[in-house]
């Protein structure tokens, strides 16, 4: 009962006419100050989440999530077979597989251009599921000439499509009396690779271990075993697990280490927005401790007959508390509507386009939480709530005799 009537009071002090018009803008100002806060929290929590979930999914899909090398390059790793099915059965590994890098030169109709050949097993569905034309089968043999899947903005700029005939060009070639002649490799194209990750579509080109073999001239070896994993966040124990187990001479990579800067530029961006957001949290809750104090300055009357009626000033404490509290949670739930709608289209119809080349991604990608929408509130409640204490303290102090006096 009690705690209703402080709610009683408070809202009607929200809902009255006040005498001074000032106190209602200022109120007002406060619920759009708290909704501008909470609504640009929400957003640029959802780009920094998307932008991480899009690294996730379009580079981890395509990329291993731990790599074992050799510590000091040299003809490569052989027995590679053995290496590769002993971390298969290590914890959290879903599959290792090998892997054959080397640079070519990728020449079409159009022109040419540097690419990165990989070989690889092309069965897995990570890979297949980004298949975007085309068909992966046996790319030992494709209509007489062994098969290529090239990166779809590769594809693009050298002019190919599935179907057509690819000339890569291999540095290890052949020596003559002026020196080393690359050679010329005919390749069909058997498909387009599309992750949505502008770099890995730009550059590279993916065939079998045998044929990138072929075209580096090298014997049976592979320059990486590459690791999928259950949950990718086990990465760095995985790749000190994989390094012990794969001998001396190798050493494990993971996937957070390859991209150390990206990741440290998305939480350090995550931390500077949180900050700089922050601010409009502060700047609401210095109205909100405004439009209170206004508020008792005007109730003054009321304050005093409420405590001559019996009211204890703990409980006139309390009403002041809950109007602030009530400014702010209105102001949450226009910033939490506003925030994730906006969210929600932006991402939809993807409102803001980026460069590709430049961010690796054609837009920004939006992707809110409901976690966030939780922590977002209690801190803007935490953050109004202590804005209201030095207000209805201030109002306990009135004193009834000396305040009816001249009424």
């Amino acid at each position: 009962m009690t705690r209703a009537f402080e709610s009683f009071v408070a809202a009607r002090y929200l809902k009255a006419k006040h005498r001074q018009a000032v106190i209602s803008l200022v109120t007002a100002v406060s619920v759009l100050g708290v909704a501008a806060g909470v609504m640009a929290l929400v957003i640029a929590l959802a780009i920094n989440n998307g932008f991480r979930t899009s690294l996730e999914n379009s580079l981890l899909g395509a990329t291993p999530h731990v790599v074992v090398l050799e510590k000091e390059p040299s003809t490569g790793i052989s027995g590679w077979r053995e290496i590769a099915a002993k971390l298969g059965h290590l914890p959290g590994v879903r599959e290792a597989s090998p892997a054959l890098y080397g640079k070519v030169m990728a020449s079409g109709p159009m022109q040419s251009a540097e690419a990165t050949l990989k070989g690889m097993p092309l069965t897995s569905p990570e890979f297949l599921a980004h298949i975007r034309q085309g068909r992966v089968g046996d790319l030992a043999d494709v209509r007489g000439l062994p098969g290529v899947v090239l990166g779809s903005q590769l594809a693009r700029r050298i002019g190919m499509r599935p179907g057509d005939v690819v000339r890569l060009l291999s540095p290890q070639g052949e020596m003559t009396p002026f020196g080393i002649r690359p050679a010329e490799f005919r390749f069909r194209v058997a498909a387009l690779f599309e992750s949505g990750f502008y770099d890995l579509d730009n550059q590279f080109a993916f065939t079998t271990v045998a044929n990138a073999q072929r075209v580096f001239s090298t014997p049976d070896v592979v320059n990486a075993i590459e690791l999928k994993l259950y949950d990718v966040e086990q990465a760095p124990e995985v790749a000190r697990a994989a390094e012990a187990a794969a001998g001396p001479e190798l050493g494990a990579t993971n996937w957070m280490e390859q991209n150390r800067q990206l990741l440290n530029a998305l939480r350090m961006e995550r931390a500077v927005s949180l900050i700089t957001i922050s601010l409009i949290q502060l700047v609401a809750a210095l109205n909100i401790l405004t439009a209170l104090f206004m508020s008792v300055m005007e109730k003054r009357r009321d304050i005093a007959v409420l405590i001559s009626m019996g009211a204890r000033r703990a409980q006139i404490a309390r009403i002041f508390v809950t109007q602030g509290l009530m400014i702010a949670a209105a102001g949450i739930v226009l910033g939490l509507l506003a925030g994730y709608s906006l969210s929600f289209l932006a991402g939809h119809y993807r409102w803001i386009t980026l460069d590709e080349e430049i961010y690796s991604l054609s837009f920004v990608p939006f992707e809110p939480r409901l976690l966030d929408a939780l922590w977002i509130s209690a801190a803007a409640l935490a953050v109004a709530f202590l804005a209201t204490l030095y207000p209805a303290r201030a109002a306990t102090t009135i004193t009834p005799v000396e305040t009816l006096r001249y009424e």
